[in-house]
C-alpha cells in the first residue's frame, strides 16, 4: 500500500516547530513542509491576500497527494481555514483551535491568558475560538513582536529573552490567569523563559504539541496512520532562496534539515 504524506506550510521557519511535534509523535509519517520564504511575513498583509497565498500552498501541496494539511501559520489559521475546506476535500487543521481546546481544558479558573504576535492578537482569533468553547471564559491577551526575532537569533536562553519576557508578560503575570496560550509557532522556542517568568502557578499550552494531537486523532479516526513499524521521510519546500531557511530551521526543528528546494508557486516549479 503507498501511503500518503502530511502536507504542512507556514510563512516561514515557524511551523517547523509543529512539524517537530508531528515527527515526535508520528515518526512514521512521510512529510512535506512548505515555507513561504519570499513573501513572509504573512502579519502585515491584508486577510484576503493571506487566505489567496494559503490557497495557492495547498495547491501545491495536494497536487503532491497528501492525506492531511496542517496550517502551521497562526494568521492564515485565523482567516483561510473556511476557504480550504471549501477547496480541497481532504482534513485541513489550524494550530488555533487545537490550542484553544486544550486551555479550556486545563483551565482550573476559566481566566486564560494567550500571548501571539501583533496581527494575531490583533484578529481576535484565540479569543473567539475560547470563547466558542467556553462563553464564560476571561480571555486576557499580550502581543510579543519581539519573540519572533529572539527565537530567529537563537537567543532564547540568555538575559536579554529573560529581561524581554519579563516586560511582555508583566501584565498577564499580576493578572489572575491560570493558563497561558502560546499563539505562536516560535514561542515554543522561548518555553523555558516564558515558564520561569509566569511560575509554577500557570500552565502553559503550546499549540504546536496541541495541533500534532490533533492531527493524529484524524488520522487514527480516518484509518490512515502509518504502520509504527515504518520511517518517515521529510521533503521541504521554500518560495525563496533556501539558505537562509536552512540555517534558522535547524534550530526551529531541533536537528538537521535534510534537501531544501526552492519553488515557483506561479510556475510548479522545484530547483535545488
Amino acid at each position: 500500500m503507498a501511503w500518503k504524506s502530511i502536507g504542512i506550510f507556514d510563512s516561514g521557519v515557524g511551523g517547523l516547530t509543529v512539524l517537530r511535534e508531528i515527527m515526535h509523535l508520528l515518526p512514521q509519517e512521510d512529510t512535506l513542509y512548505f515555507g513561504d520564504t519570499a513573501r513572509v511575513p504573512y502579519g502585515t498583509k491584508s486577510p484576503e491576500t493571506v487566505a489567496r497565498y494559503a490557497d495557492e500552498i495547498a495547491s501545491f501541496l495536494v497536487k503532491r497527494d497528501i492525506k492531511l494539511l496542517v496550517v502551521a501559520c497562526n494568521t492564515a489559521s485565523s482567516v483561510a481555514l473556511p476557504l480550504l475546506n471549501s477547496h480541497f476535500s481532504i482534513p485541513v487543521v489550524g494550530v488555533i483551535e487545537p490550542g484553544a481546546r486544550r486551555a479550556v481544558q486545563v483551565t482550573r479558573s476559566g481566566k486564560i491568558g494567550v500571548i501571539g504576535t501583533a496581527g494575531t492578537i490583533g484578529s481576535s482569533a484565540y479569543t473567539r475560538a475560547i470563547k466558542r468553547l467556553k462563553p464564560d471564559a476571561e480571555v486576557l491577551t499580550c502581543a510579543c513582536p519581539l519573540f519572533v526575532p529572539l527565537a530567529e537569533e537563537g537567543w532564547t536562553d540568555n538575559n536579554v529573552a529573560r529581561l524581554t519576557a519579563e516586560i511582555y508578560l508583566s501584565g498577564l503575570k499580576e493578572s489572575p490567569i491560570d493558563t497561558l496560550v502560546l499563539g505562536c509557532t516560535h514561542y515554543p522556542l522561548l518555553k523555558k523563559i516564558i515558564a520561569e517568568v509566569m511560575g509554577p502557578a500557570v500552565t502553559l499550552v503550546d499549540s504546536a504539541e496541541e495541533t500534532a494531537l490533533t492531527v493524529k486523532e484524524i488520522l487514527v479516526e480516518r484509518a490512515e496512520l502509518r504502520p509504527s513499524s515504518e520511517s518517515g521521510n521529510h521533503s521541504y519546500y521554500v518560495s525563496d532562496i533556501p539558505a537562509g531557511f536552512v540555517r534558522v530551521g535547524g534550530r526551529f526543528l531541533g536537528e538537521k534539515l535534510g534537501d531544501v528546494f526552492q519553488v515557483s508557486l506561479e510556475e510548479d516549479e522545484v530547483s535545488p
